[in-house]
C-alpha cells in the first residue's frame, strides 16, 4: 500500500468515525466564545509550498495579533475549551481534512509557519521540505508539552528558535531518512499512547 493511499484511507475513515465528536467540539467552541470553529494558519508544506492548515480554534479571535505565533505556558489567549482540546491534542484532528486534500500526511515533519522556516539551515530545509508535513512525528511526541517548556523561559521565542527548533529538525531529518509505512504505524501508535 502506498503512503498516499494509506493516508487517504485512514484519514477518510477517521473523519467519518469522528464526525460526532467534531460536531460536539464545534458546538462547544461556538457557545464559549465569538469566532469561527476552525483556526486557519499559513504553514510551509512540501517543496516550500504554502498552505492553510486546519485546527479547532483554541484561542480568542485574532490571537496572533495579540502575541507570538507560539504558545507559551498558560497563555491568556487560550479559551476554556481550547485548554482541554490542546491538552488531549484534539485541536489537531481537523488536519485529517488536510490529509484527505493531499497537503499533509498522517505522519511527517510538523509544518511550521514561514517565520520560523526562515531559521532552517539550507541543507536541512531541503531535506525536511522534501516530504509532505504530517499531523504527528517524533518531535510531536517528544515535545508534546512544548508550551510548558516555553513558559519557563524568560525569552520564549529565542528559546524556541535556538534550542527547541534545532532538536525538532534533527528528528525531522531522522524521519525523512528512515521513513516507511511501518515507521508511520509505529509513530501513530506512539502518539496515541503519549496522549493517553
Amino acid at each position: 500500500m502506498s503512503k498516499r493511499l494509506f493516508d487517504f484511507f485512514f484519514a477518510s475513515l477517521g473523519l467519518i468515525l469522528l464526525s460526532p465528536l467534531f460536531l460536539l467540539i464545534a458546538a462547544w467552541i461556538r457557545t464559549d466564545s465569538v469566532g469561527p470553529v476552525f483556526f486557519r494558519q499559513e504553514r510551509v508544506g512540501q517543496f516550500g509550498k504554502i498552505f492553510r492548515i486546519h485546527k479547532f480554534r483554541t484561542m480568542v479571535t485574532d490571537a496572533e495579533k495579540q502575541g507570538m505565533q507560539i504558545t507559551v505556558g498558560n497563555d491568556v489567549r487560550i479559551t476554556r475549551p481550547g485548554s482541554f482540546l490542546r491538552r488531549y491534542k484534539l485541536d489537531e484532528l481537523p488536519q485529517l481534512m488536510d490529509v484527505v486534500q493531499g497537503t499533509m500526511s498522517l505522519v511527517g515533519p510538523r509544518p511550521e509557519v514561514p517565520k520560523y522556516v526562515k531559521h532552517y539551515p539550507d541543507d536541512i530545509r531541503d531535506i525536511v521540505l522534501s516530504v509532505k508535513p504530517g499531523i504527528t512525528d517524533l518531535a510531536s511526541i517528544d515535545f508534546k508539552d512544548e508550551n510548558i517548556l516555553l513558559g519557563k523561559s524568560s525569552h520564549p521565542e529565542e528559546t524556541y528558535i535556538y534550542e527547541i527548533l534545532p532538536r525538532k529538525l534533527n528528528y525531522c531529518v531522522q524521519y525523512v531518512q528512515n521513513r516507511s509505512l511501518l515507521l508511520d504505524i509505529k509513530l501513530i501508535l506512539r502518539t496515541m499512547y503519549a496522549i493517553i
